[in-house]
């Protein structure tokens, strides 16, 4: 009997530590997961960023003004 209750003991220790290492993989993980997620949202800005100045750029080549600093429709120079 004496040899089963330590064998019990042995195993609940085992599953405690083995709880509290998943944990700790889990938020380590978890931060990880964290970190590429930040990164890719970076990486998708920095994307999303060369594309409009290619953009921009191929407008300036073909000889109009870039997005966003055309002259308003109201706008009259002669006025001023």
């Amino acid at each position: 009997m004496e040899n089963l209750e330590a064998r019990l003991v042995r195993l609940e220790e085992l599953t405690f530590f083995q709880e509290e290492r998943l944990e700790a993989l889990n938020a380590a993980l978890t931060a990880q997961q964290r970190q590429l997620d930040a990164a890719e949202q970076r990486l998708a800005d920095a994307v999303e960023l060369v594309r409009l100045l290619r953009g921009q750029l191929d407008q300036m080549k073909a000889g109009g003004a870039p997005a966003g600093e055309e002259l308003p429709p109201h706008y009259m120079p002669e006025r001023y």
